[in-house]
């Protein structure tokens, strides 16, 4: 179970810190790389190739703001799953950076999670559905979050 942290910019870098330890915590390696679609594309296509021909359980988390055309680069050309998830520091940039990472154009399946800790957890889900131990303790963490409330 792999996950790549796809970022479009080294400022993206902030954004995702401490995101390899938490999924470290789940048995999941994660990778964090700076290839962006518009200055490197050459970069992008190399590893999408790369992965769609050796990696079956990878997952991609892409980070990219304004003109995201990250996620939609990845995700029309990757057999694996995409979850966009963009960085946003104030109102005006999650405008922007929500509008360019909802916009895509046919055949390019990008899932976007607004939220950090969201991201993590529907990656888990989606390799939890082949992997009995991880789908235990993603139980076990949707068991712990409900006992914090009174029912």
């Amino acid at each position: 179970m792999k996950v790549l942290l796809l970022l479009g910019s080294e400022s993206d870098k902030e954004f995702v810190d401490g995101m390899e330890k938490e999924f470290a915590a789940y048995g999941v390696d994660a990778r964090i790389v700076v290839a962006s679609a518009h200055k490197v594309p050459e970069k992008v296509f190399e590893l999408i190739k790369e992965n769609n021909e050796k990696e079956t359980d990878l997952v991609y988390i892409t980070v990219a703001g304004r003109s995201n055309a990250l996620s939609g680069v990845v995700a029309a050309n990757s057999v694996h799953p995409v979850l966009a998830c963009p960085p946003f520091k104030d109102k005006d940039d999650y405008l922007v950076n929500i509008s360019s990472t909802l916009n895509m154009p046919s055949d390019t399946p990008v899932m976007t999670v607004i939220d950090r800790q969201n991201v993590i957890m529907a990656v888990l889900r989606i390799f939890a559905l082949k992997n009995e131990q991880l789908r235990s303790e993603v139980l076990k963490r949707i068991a712990d979050v409900k006992s914090r409330f009174k029912i």
